[in-house]
């Protein structure tokens, strides 16, 4: 029997229009410098997103791009932000490590006063997921364990780690998905992560929504939910039946030109979180 709709509430983003967005180097599967990037396609695909969250109600942020990062666009990955405390990202790979000081740049000129500037890599939400409990932190690729200590020390909530061991699902974001942050209630694709991993999440969240390899591989946990409505990538059709039985709207958004840099919905938003 399908549940009745649930709740949504409101959220705050920041995003990067993908003005400069190319592929000309691969530091991900999924990057290949051969394919080219439709640009207008790109941010027409981009500004459906942006325009659908705020027709949702949601109050949408912009960080202005810079011409020598092609990989703003996936704002996700420059902070974390609960509580209005802001953890800087330390990126792994040099391509993208001139980033992280306009993220934090940015904060600073909005007006946030507890900031933190990590000493470990951290790739910002792409490895972190925040529910009410715990704060989820992926490794393995990309951010190293010794930031999950150091995020558990400035955030004050326990923190999760996950070993992600598919290099296809290098951040902790293309593999698991927070449905409702309150409720403490996830979606994951269990080959993503390693045995002791998968343990886990399964003592932690028994009633979790498990993806399939199909609509992980359409990159459909890359998604965000306001608690009711989950953006997701429109091809990872299985999951919308199951979404909605438990009482989620499930929006599909076609953001093709941004999978050519290995990301989608979620990779292309950062919340920040009061």
């Amino acid at each position: 029997m399908r549940s009745s709709l649930r709740d949504a509430s409101p959220r705050r983003y920041l995003m990067c229009p993908p003005v400069h967005f190319k592929v000309t180097y691969s530091i991900n599967p999924w990057m290949d410098p051969a394919k080219p990037v439709d640009l207008p396609l790109a941010l027409t695909q981009w500004e459906d997103l942006r325009d659908r969250y705020r027709a949702l109600g949601h109050t949408v942020e912009l960080l202005e791009p810079q011409p020598d990062l092609p990989d703003m666009v996936y704002a996700a990955n420059g902070a974390t932000v609960i509580d209005d405390r802001v953890l800087g990202a330390r990126f792994a790979h040099p391509e993208r490590e001139a980033e992280a000081a306009v993220h934090l740049a940015w904060f600073r000129a909005a007006g946030y006063t507890e900031i933190h500037e990590p000493l470990h890599i951290n790739e910002g939400e792409g490895d972190f997921a925040v529910t009410s409990s715990y704060v989820l932190a992926g490794r393995g690729f990309r951010s190293s364990p010794l930031s999950h200590d150091e995020a558990q020390e400035f955030f004050g909530r326990p923190v999760i780690g996950l070993e992600l061991v598919d290099p296809r699902y290098y951040h902790l974001d293309t593999a698991l998905s927070v449905l409702d942050d309150a409720a403490d209630e996830i979606m994951y694709y269990p080959g993503a992560f390693s045995p002791g991993s998968r343990k886990v999440l399964q003592r932690l969240f028994p009633d979790a929504l498990i993806a399939e390899e199909r609509d992980a591989a359409a990159l459909g946990l890359n998604a965000v939910s306001d608690g009711r409505h989950v953006l997701l990538p429109q091809a990872a059709v299985g999951l919308y039946e199951p979404l909605r039985d438990r009482g989620f709207e499930p929006l599909g958004m076609d953001l093709g030109e941004l999978l050519k840099g290995g990301g989608s919905v979620k990779c292309c938003t950062q919340e920040l979180r009061p």
